[in-house]
């Protein structure tokens, strides 16, 4: 959004009732002319702004879309966030910081958070597709990590303490967190996060922290082999959800989380996942590329491995796989 429609955009929010064009055009020092070319870019942007010949233009109700004005209105956070880039669609959040990333010192990127209205190549873990329609929250967190190497993982693990906090804060709905990287309400997905690692040797570049919610999904437009698995907040809480008011709280939450780690209060994260896990304490079924099996899901250690105590009694650690809850 362009400079000119945010003033445009200031101005019809000072007042609450209609505004002249020519006092907006006197005020910025452009033609009327100018005002309504920004005025039509703002309603296409999902601004509704009522006009008439009398009175002029009035803001009557803000947009939907994840804009960084709206963002940045009610973003209070040290650097997460600081820095937006915004996309009505693209292939991936994920692709576009791995180019920016190779374009500029990750340094200067930390925090930076890239979001798409709708992404036509979202991929999650293992390679998956993510189905990432119009009405979500796509984003990427650029990070450039100052935490040791071995604990690095557990951004994954602040990252979805942040949106099952934010969940449970906006709308008193009890999300969970899935091993490894699931977020769920009930019995079914609403969420899921992916990190990605830049590094050589002991030197990590950067990380990119993908996060996907199902904020306001139909869950009619799902592929079928998803509508049995996966939910999303519009349908648990039977209306649309404010989608800027949760980004922020997510991103707010994140940050307060990843700060932890920064500081080395790895134990206050690991104490806080598993308050909030769906996995612990069930009977799940594990696949890895070696092998299957089952058992109680009784503990998470220091690296984040799950620990099975298989039906035989033998102890098992994983570290990556597809967890079942049976």
């Amino acid at each position: 959004m362009k400079d000119t429609a945010i003033n445009v955009l200031k101005i019809l929010e000072e007042n609450p009732g209609p505004v002249s064009g020519e006092h907006i055009a006197e005020h910025l020092g452009v033609t009327r002319s100018a005002v309504w070319k920004q005025i039509r870019e703002l309603r296409r942007l999902g601004y509704k702004i009522s006009s008439s010949r009398a009175q002029g233009y009035c803001l009557e109700a803000t947009t939907s879309r994840l804009l960084p004005y709206e963002i940045h209105k009610r973003l209070r956070t040290r650097f997460i966030g600081k820095q937006i880039r915004y996309f009505d669609r693209t292939a991936s959040t994920s692709w576009i910081g791995k180019q920016l990333a190779s374009e500029t010192d990750p340094e200067k990127l930390h925090g930076m958070v890239i979001i798409a209205e709708e992404q036509t190549g979202g991929v999650g873990r293992l390679g998956r597709a993510w189905v990432s329609p119009a009405g979500g929250i796509w984003i990427t967190i650029v990070l450039k990590p100052r935490i040791p190497i071995d604990h690095l993982f557990m951004i994954t693990m602040a990252g979805s303490i942040a949106i099952a906090r934010a969940i449970r804060k906006e709308y008193g709905l009890s999300a969970l967190i899935k091993w490894p990287n699931d977020i769920f309400v009930g019995d079914k997905k609403v969420g899921g996060l992916l990190l990605e690692l830049a590094a050589e040797a002991d030197a990590v570049h950067y990380g990119l922290l993908g996060i996907g919610i199902d904020a306001n999904i139909s869950l009619a437009d799902l592929p079928p082999n998803l509508k049995d698995t996966v939910t999303s907040l519009e349908a648990e809480v039977g209306h649309e959800v404010d989608r800027v008011a949760l980004l922020v709280r997510v991103l707010r939450e994140f940050e307060l989380r990843y700060q932890q780690l920064e500081d080395g209060e790895y134990d206050s994260i690991i104490r806080e996942w598993k308050s909030l896990s769906l996995t612990l304490d069930q009977r799940v079924a594990i696949r890895t590329i070696n092998k299957t099996f089952e058992g109680e899901a009784i503990d998470i250690d220091s690296h984040g491995a799950l620990i099975i105590r298989r039906d035989n009694g033998k102890i098992e650690r994983v570290i990556a796989g597809d967890c079942f809850q049976l």
